[in-house]
């Protein structure tokens, strides 16, 4: 696994943007530098350079009395369902042609203990190997452009999926299709591996509205 040292800078930024996007600060909540720095234990320069790159995210809004958690809104969700119906498929489909054996035993380990967790019925851990899971579908794709624009995608979702993956059924579905994921990429199907991220992708959705 890749290993990185990140900026203290780096970390302030990390951790709000997770708060935030995990549902701790919820939508129209007033952040301000003083809090944030009491919270965090850290001096303004960091809290203010966060702020600043969630803003260009439009993940908060700058007000008069401090920064507005806008967070993502269900129509957010939506849109990010489109662009992501629009090319995971096709990061999976190349993912399946370019894969290598090692990114292969991390998607099946992925896999492994996502049925582990099931089974501890361990949503939160369940979602921690969804992102591994996925993720490292968008890097064996070989496209760091598919990177770039689907890792940050799935990550501003996370409220929402662990709602949905709280829901035993459709955990268990969510897994079971993963599975088969795995099978048609480690089988080098791209055709099949971009069919069932179709399918999955559309499931997921279809929970997440109560569509199913």
């Amino acid at each position: 696994m890749e290993h990185r040292t990140i900026s203290l800078a780096d970390q302030v930024f990390e951790n709000l943007e997770n708060d935030i996007l995990s549902g701790k600060y919820p939508r129209g909540e007033l952040l301000t530098e003083s809090k944030l720095c009491q919270i965090m234990g850290v001096s303004r320069t960091p809290i203010r350079e966060a702020l600043r790159r969630l803003s260009q995210e439009h993940i908060i809004e700058e007000s008069g009395k401090g920064s507005v958690v806008l967070g993502i809104t269900e129509n957010d969700l939506k849109d990010i369902f489109f662009i992501r119906k629009k090319i995971e498929s096709d990061a999976a489909a190349l993912a399946a042609v370019n894969r290598t054996d090692e990114q292969l035993t991390v998607l099946k380990e992925a896999v492994e203990f996502q049925e582990f967790y099931l089974g501890k019925k361990a949503p939160d851990k369940i979602k921690l190997m969804d992102s591994r899971f996925h993720e490292t579908i968008y890097h064996m794709s070989g496209s760091s452009v598919f990177c770039d624009v689907l890792i940050p995608l799935h990550k501003k979702i996370q409220k929402y999926r662990m709602a949905s993956l709280s829901n035993k059924s459709r955990a268990a579905a969510s897994v079971k299709e993963h599975r088969e994921i795995l099978k048609a990429i480690a089988d080098c199907d791209a055709d099949k591996a971009r069919i069932l991220v179709d399918e999955h992708l559309e499931n997921a959705y279809n929970h997440m509205f109560n569509k199913e």
